[in-house]
């Protein structure tokens, strides 16, 4: 016979039917538990609806009735509770577990930074989003800013973003993958993919570096003067620590994990360079930290120095291009041999051969070209050829000696 409100409220220890499996369970303590009893895919499984405390007869049978449904449409119950009992991290939490996960396996380590770029462009938009709810509309929003602004670095953010998302499936934290194809239909097309980095002719850097020179110092500042001063790539920089530097022979080793060829790379440092270092040596934080922080332990943007270009406003011309501004000072306005500047650059010999019988690094010869460098970057407008004595200036060579 069903049950009746009297009869679970009196019922004795033991298993009372009410009809279709669903039953009363009464412990000797009292203690009294509805459970719907069903067959599910050949094996009989017990489904707890509650405490007779809190659900009344009424709500067990609708609760049963329900449960029923669910099976004939070939849903799992057990399985559906579970999911709405599990815990789905944030955007934010998941990258970085998704980091922890991956790193070892990377066989080029400086790709371990990845996690900076997210840090720097998704974090602040989406980091505190649960990771499910993560979608193209989020993705579009956090690249927006930087599609065209630094498109090398959104597609790399792209393409981490939906590793992070793929880490996140197999997690169990998504219950399907999710496709990211459709964001590049959200975002304008980017332009001239693949070619060189617009630079800044080498005649107008100097009159930057008095700009950046004679404003409030700032790690952003510091860290574009000394890229340009050194003519090396904005990572190389932005991951510099202490313990690369001997200032008091003014030289960088760079180490080859960090280097895009992988090749341990030894910079020579101008004057001007070394009293820039010192200067925040004697307000760093920490004796291995990083060089260009402001608590020697996140490294600033990429975006960094590139917004100080923006600030003053200069478009188009990127951190990387003023490599080839100093490239052309170089064969133009000095007559260093053009290995010297290639391996001042840290280029790789294209020709194996030729990269195997030349051993040197021009190390003597590149530390006179950067002093070179680094005194035509502290010249005065005039010296450079943008005053009365222009037509002077401009076009005198280097000497000869510069080069021995």
């Amino acid at each position: 016979m069903a049950l009746t409100a009297l009869k679970v409220k009196n019922a004795k220890p033991g298993r009372h039917v009410d009809g279709r499996g669903l039953c009363l369970f009464v412990k000797p303590s009292g203690a009294r538990t509805w459970v719907l009893r069903m067959q599910r895919n050949g094996r009989r499984r017990d489904y707890g609806l509650g405490s007779a405390l809190d659900v009344s007869l009424a709500e067990a049978r609708d609760a049963a009735a329900a449960l029923r449904r669910q099976v004939r449409e070939g849903v799992d119950p057990v399985a559906e509770r579970r999911k709405s009992r599990k815990v789905v991290p944030s955007f934010e939490t998941a990258a970085r577990d998704c980091y922890e996960a991956l790193k070892e396996g990377w066989k080029n380590r400086r790709h371990a930074n990845w996690i900076s770029s997210l840090e720097n462009h998704a974090f602040p938009l989406i980091g505190t989003k649960p990771v499910d709810q993560v979608d193209s509309t989020a993705v579009v929003e956090v690249l927006s800013p930087i599609w065209l602004e630094i498109p090398d670095t959104a597609r790399r953010i792209l393409q981490r973003i939906g590793a992070v998302l793929d880490f996140a499936h197999i997690k169990g934290w998504l219950p399907d993958e999710v496709s990211l194809r459709s964001v590049r239909k959200g975002l304008p097309r980017q332009l001239d993919k693949g070619g060189h980095l617009e630079a800044m002719p080498y005649a107008d850097v100097p009159a930057l570096m008095q700009k950046l020179a004679a404003a409030v110092p700032t790690s952003g500042r510091d860290a574009l003067r000394f890229t340009i001063y050194n003519a090396v790539r904005s990572n190389e920089t932005r991951f510099a620590v202490w313990t690369e530097f001997d200032l008091d022979k003014a030289i960088w080793t760079i180490p080859g994990e960090r280097m895009k060829a992988g090749e341990t790379h030894i910079v020579p440092l101008s004057a001007p360079v070394v009293a820039l270092l010192r200067r925040r040596w004697n307000e760093r934080d920490s004796d291995t930290g990083l060089v260009f922080s402001n608590d020697g332990k996140k490294p600033i943007s990429d975006m960094t120095m590139t917004k100080l270009l923006r600030d003053d406003g200069i478009r188009g011309v990127t951190v990387h291009g003023f490599r080839s501004a100093f490239t052309d000072w170089s064969s133009e306005r000095t007559r260093f041999p053009k290995e010297v500047a290639d391996k001042a650059l840290a280029h790789k010999l294209p020709n194996k051969v030729e990269a195997a019988y030349r051993r040197t690094d021009f190390f003597d010869k590149r530390r006179s070209l950067m002093a070179r460098w680094a005194e035509y970057l502290d010249r005065t407008d005039t010296q450079n050829g943008k005053g009365k004595d222009a037509a002077t200036t401009a076009s005198e060579p280097i000497p000869l000696r510069a080069a021995a």
